[in-house]
């Protein structure tokens, strides 16, 4: 877990196993597992967004530091508020477990199963600031991908958030306004002829 302190620079708690302490270089958004995978499959390309770690049935990523202060703010602002949604942010004061190093993560996760993994690790060398979603959207010269800003990140997870939740609700019910529905109902409409 030295990999953390000395080649990212990122702060450890002292307990065991270690966690990464959130809120001094990054907060982390958390969600549902197939929240976030929806989210990668929208953006595909790793320098879209920071680094994401899977933790049992819970994706967390990483966020430039202040957003779990922001979030709230940042749903009502952006017309969410008033939908309950299953995005919370650990921040300042608050930990995540630590994935194990990228290239050790599967012979670890073979050996304890709970135990959390990189989805899209961090990267050595690159800032942590410059590689995490912030309020501004930042360009890159060369064209290759351009880093999302939190707010389109935030309203990404949202929705797919919405969508799941909606998804979830309407399996008991399916066909619920179609016309087959309510014939099966009894409720069929009268035809303009009868």
């Amino acid at each position: 877990m030295s990999w953390y302190e000395d080649e990212l620079g990122w702060p450890l708690s002292g307990g065991l196993p270690p966690g990464l302490v959130t809120g001094v270089l990054f907060d982390a958004l958390d969600v549902p597992a197939t929240v976030g995978y929806a989210l990668l499959t929208r953006f595909p390309r790793p320098g879209e967004l920071g680094p994401v770690a899977l933790d049992g049935h819970r994706v967390r990523l990483l966020v430039a530091a202040g957003t779990a202060e922001e979030l709230p703010g940042l749903l009502e602002w952006l017309e969410w508020g008033g939908v309950a949604l299953d995005v919370t942010a650990l921040g300042s004061g608050q930990q995540m477990r630590a994935p194990a190093h990228p290239e050790w993560g599967r012979r670890e996760a073979a050996y304890d199963r709970s135990a959390p993994v990189w989805l899209r690790p961090p990267r050595p060398g690159v800032e942590v600031e410059a590689t995490l979603p912030a309020l501004r959207v930042t360009g890159g010269a060369d064209g290759s991908g351009v880093p999302i800003g939190l707010p389109t990140l935030v309203a990404a997870l949202a929705t797919a958030c919405h969508r799941i939740a909606l998804r979830a609700r309407t399996q008991d019910q399916p066909w619920a306004f179609s016309y087959a529905s309510r014939i099966v109902a009894g409720t069929r409409p009268r035809s303009l002829t009868s």
